[in-house]
């Protein structure tokens, strides 16, 4: 699915801004930018028409486009990372509540912040330097990989799998809600429905893994 353009806003009498104000205004029309045509795509001076300032505004508050692109994107990483991480790590929580907390988390962050997971999720950047949306992945199935060791040692399943599943697990809810937001409009699945069956396939599947499983290739397939 992809967003209609940006269109330029309508010429209007300059308003005075604290530098504050102007900088948060910036990152604001830059993460509009950044979403519908990527960093490269992107230009100083379409940033500078968009808020209506001149070209070395952007320069003096950001350095360049990649300092701004740099500023939208640590603060989507930190956000969607604060909002998994406070959803999966409560106390006294059961597994699967932690399943559907953390699914939610995403999903809720991907329907409100449309743009910022575009970015985060799509580009990639050197010019970042608060992590990417792999980073928070790789940290969320960091935390997940403890929950599951625990749950295999308990079950009888080898423990140093942990790792390998929880990666599995994480990737399945991100890849699934990447494409829930890019076929939000050609699909009637809703968040929850989405969620609903995220959890079913992870949570079932997991209850029912084999401690030794095999495969079934034919005779002579590697």
């Amino acid at each position: 699915m992809s967003s209609s353009p940006v269109a330029p806003r309508a010429r209007r009498a300059r308003v005075r801004m604290t530098r504050a104000e102007r900088r948060e205004q910036l990152v604001d029309v830059a993460r509009a930018l950044f979403a519908e045509r990527g960093l490269e795509g992107t230009s100083v001076e379409e940033i500078a028409i968009h808020a209506q300032v001149s070209k070395p505004v952007v320069y003096e508050h950001f350095g360049g486009k990649e300092g701004l692109y740099a500023v939208v994107v640590d603060r989507e990483v930190r956000q969607l990372h604060e909002a998994i991480a406070g959803a999966i790590t409560r106390p006294g929580t059961d597994p699967r509540s932690l399943i559907e907390l953390g699914t939610m988390a995403l999903l809720d962050y991907i329907e409100e912040n449309t743009d910022g997971f575009r970015i985060i999720s799509r580009d990639s950047s050197p010019y970042t330097q608060g992590g990417s949306y792999q980073t928070i992945l790789s940290s969320i199935a960091s935390r997940v990989e403890g929950l599951l060791a625990a749950q295999f040692s308990h079950r009888g399943f080898d423990p140093e799998i942990a790792p390998l599943y929880s990666q599995m697990l994480v990737g399945l809810v991100a890849l699934a809600g990447q494409w829930w937001v890019d076929n939000r409009d050609v699909t009637r699945l809703a968040k929850r429905e989405v969620a609903t069956h995220l959890v079913n396939l992870t949570w079932n599947g997991m209850r029912q893994l084999n401690p030794h499983p095999e495969l079934r290739l034919p005779d002579g397939q590697n």
